[in-house]
């Protein structure tokens, strides 16, 4: 039997193909891409190849230019998403693998209740699929997405997986899906002997299903099947994150475009003889994933009832970590920091927005919105409001969707013992960033407190935390009463 027969049949039994529902609610779209930079798109200023389908979406509804995803880094970012808890709340604060059930895969799983909005719109009628990057609980674990709202998962469960874009195996709920790929490590150099400047040098870390196709052509069906009632798709793609993996007719369109330097690869990510061509590939490759989606919802009628939002997990690697290049494209628009950072460019992202006949198109919203603001925003949309729970820390910027005035959200929180422990507080144009909250070991550095005004320095480049210390205690005093410690993701500055 074929992966494509087996899904059907799977879908068939999980009753996701089904009869018309009565009064449709609008369906969600939302595509996460994974480590996306605010300047890896051409309508934010990508000059070095284009995302024409990204780009359409933009013009056709809400680009947004404060937004800051959940975290620096994937797993809490996506669990500040689906929960709608600031890092300082939420469960998941870090990355952490090595606690796989059943599996020698998978991350630290989320208990059970936590992702609120998966989990809510399924008690409001939703079928939900989830397509990509998982990381927040291995197969049978509390976290297995089967058990935090979602009837169908396709694609990696485990994000040290996920490194290899041509791996043995996807997931399909509980059940292994094999692909016609060779097995081979995901993390390895070139050979010493091997020439760096020869294509068949690298031919030994490629397959024949690339795993972003096979997730794609799966995500478009679960539209097709799920088409005359409200779903949810959550696509949660692995590009642009490394390895630098491409098809051969996607990496063609690149290759001679711009000086290169072979990379070798190294203990964390393969290698690619044009990293910089794999690149540019990659993310025109997602575009192109992107077009389809949107050719599709047009298709089958669906995009007057169809909310689409396009964002990133968290900015852009740091320059020539596993062959990238970040710097050559600007990938984070001039912005101080990259992944694992709370300077701009490691969390504010890209987000776009559009729902044909609702949201005005062409349209710019500055406010300061982030991960945790959806959870309430969806719900309200769906016409849900009266079940978004107390106590969470998103903020509804329905308003600002409609056209409407948007009011302020008193801050913005972040938080991560990753990276030395780091926190920050935005309020307003003030923010203030933390750092070396995580002492440890005799490298051990004093902690840090820097101040920037963003609307005279977006770039963070002049800290006036001594010039303002009134403004400094207002922000550190946020910073401490947003934190609750817990034992998993410690903070040892703050936890006293």
């Amino acid at each position: 039997m074929d992966m494509k027969t087996w899904l059907s049949l799977l879908m068939l039994g999980l009753g996701l193909i089904a009869s018309p529902a009565a009064d449709p609610q609008p369906n969600i779209i939302f595509i996460l891409a994974d480590d996306l930079g605010y300047g890896d798109l051409s309508c934010y200023g990508q000059q070095k190849f284009r995302t024409p389908n990204i780009d359409r979406l933009a013009a056709e509804g809400m680009k947004f230019t404060a937004h800051y995803a959940g975290n620096n880094v994937c797993a809490p970012s996506r669990c500040t998403l689906l929960s709608g808890k600031h890092p300082g709340h939420a469960y998941i604060r870090d990355n952490r693998g090595g606690v796989g059930v059943g599996s020698p895969e998978g991350q630290e799983p989320v208990p059970a209740g936590e992702l609120i909005l998966p989990l809510t719109l399924k008690q409001l009628g939703y079928t939900l699929g989830a397509f990509g990057k998982w990381g927040l609980g291995p197969v049978g674990s509390s976290g297995d997405p089967n058990r935090q709202g979602f009837d169908l998962f396709f694609g990696y469960n485990c994000q040290a997986v996920a490194h290899n874009y041509y791996p043995t195996q996807l997931w399909a709920n509980q059940i292994r899906i094999a692909l016609n790929n060779p097995p081979f490590p995901a993390h390895q150099k070139l050979p010493p002997d091997a020439d760096p400047d020869s294509p068949a040098s690298y031919a030994r870390y490629t397959g024949n299903d690339y795993a972003p196709d096979v997730i794609g052509r799966q995500a478009l069906q679960f539209i097709r099947d799920n088409r005359e009632r409200p779903f949810f798709l959550f696509y949660a793609t692995t590009v642009p994150h490394l390895a630098l993996q491409v098809p051969e007719d996607s990496l063609q369109e690149f290759i001679g475009r711009f000086p290169e330097t072979p990379y070798r690869g190294d203990r964390a990510y393969l290698p690619h003889r044009t990293p910089r061509a794999a690149y540019a590939a990659m993310i025109t490759r997602l575009d192109r994933e992107v077009g389809r989606v949107l050719a599709l919802t047009a298709e089958l009628g669906l995009d007057d009832r169809t909310l689409v939002v396009f964002a990133s997990d968290n900015g852009p690697l740091f320059n020539e970590h596993g062959g990238t290049d970040t710097e050559f494209f600007n990938s984070a628009a001039g912005f101080r920091g990259r992944k694992g950072a709370y300077y701009e460019g490691g969390f504010r992202v890209p987000c776009v927005v559009r729902w044909k006949g609702k949201i005005a198109p062409g349209t710019i919203c500055e406010a300061v919105t982030g991960f945790e603001d959806w959870l309430p925003t969806l719900l309200e949309l769906v016409g849900a409001k009266s079940r978004i729970p107390a106590g969470l820390d998103g903020l509804s910027f329905v308003p600002a969707l409609m056209g409407q005035p948007q009011p302020s959200r008193p801050f913005l929180y972040r938080e991560s013992p990753g990276r030395g422990g780091q926190q920050c507080v935005r309020v307003g144009d003030w923010k203030l960033v933390r750092q070396h909250l995580n002492p440890r070991g005799k490298q051990a550095k004093v902690p840090t407190t820097e101040l920037y005004h963003l609307a005279d320095d977006p770039f963070e480049t002049t800290d006036v935390a001594a010039q303002y210390p009134e403004r400094v205690a207002q922000l550190s005093a946020i910073a401490r009463e947003q934190h609750v410690p817990s034992p998993l993701w410690p903070l040892p500055v703050l936890d006293k």
